[in-house]
């Protein structure tokens, strides 16, 4: 492929395929495929940009198989997709309005909140169920004004990085007393997939994505959530979970390395 040698194109491929399957396990993909754009030398927003195109269709995928729990947030979806519409292209535009100097500065620093943020998910639950547990008799669907609010800020995060987003999106919706994990998943895939939609949009439009390096991440990103969503139950989540804590971790300190 024009531009690339065979390291580079296998280096994204497996990035890719692994950013796909983990993502169709437990998220924290981009902790793979990001950086290895970085590594062949895709500029920092170009390589954001890329990224968020190569793991698209996956976010849609994830939507549609929670089709059956959505259906119970008729009165609620409507209105937090339009929240996830407009943060989405609020983040984008502000991805591409943000120099790679800047953004490379930036990178480690979103990499440390997103590890934090993965690493202490259960947590992060747990505290904010404590902190609103939810009255009794409770609709656990209604979404208030705060709620919009949250979501509007984890949206603006998702369309400019993403990494980390979907810990965001559970712990918003904890607080406002959601109980149901698989309710909480069916909104967090469907909203995502909005701001994920909305961001490629933008960043196609705005000719911020290598086509060559994409193309490769796309096909081998898709065929890596069919296998990783096929092995699922045979995956111990927690070494799942720890291998992305380490390369977050080992991410995280490369690239404050690389900015001192």
């Amino acid at each position: 492929m024009a531009g690339m040698d065979f390291f580079q194109i296998a280096l994204i491929g497996v990035a890719a395929f692994a950013a796909g399957a983990v993502n169709s396990v437990a998220g924290g993909g981009t902790f793979f495929s990001f950086p290895a754009l970085l590594a062949v030398g895709v500029p920092p927003v170009v390589a954001n940009a890329s990224n968020s195109v190569s793991l698209w269709p996956g976010s849609l995928a994830g939507a549609w198989a929670f089709r059956q729990e959505l259906a119970r947030f008729r009165r609620s979806l409507p209105m937090l997709s339009v929240v996830a519409f407009v943060g989405g292209i609020a983040g984008g535009l502000l991805l591409l309005a943000t120099s790679n100097a800047a953004f490379a500065k930036l990178i480690p620093w979103l990499l440390l909140v997103a590890t934090v943020l993965f690493a202490f998910s259960g947590q992060i639950s747990a505290l904010v169920r404590r902190l609103r547990p939810g009255p009794a008799g409770a609709d656990e669907r209604h979404i208030g004004a705060g709620g919009f609010l949250f979501q509007l800020v984890v949206s603006v995060y998702g369309g400019f990085f993403g990494a980390g987003m979907g810990i965001l999106m559970i712990a918003a919706l904890a607080i406002q007393g959601f109980k149901d994990v698989h309710e909480i998943n069916a909104l967090k895939n469907w909203l995502s997939a909005v701001i994920y939609s909305v961001a490629v949009g933008t960043f196609v439009i705005a000719n911020a994505v290598s086509w060559p390096h994409t193309l490769v991440m796309l096909a081998t990103g898709t065929l890596g959530g069919y296998v990783g969503a096929t092995l699922a139950r045979r995956i111990p989540a927690v070494w799942l979970r720890r291998l992305i804590i380490a390369v977050g971790s080992l991410l995280t300190v490369h690239y404050f390395v690389k900015t001192l």
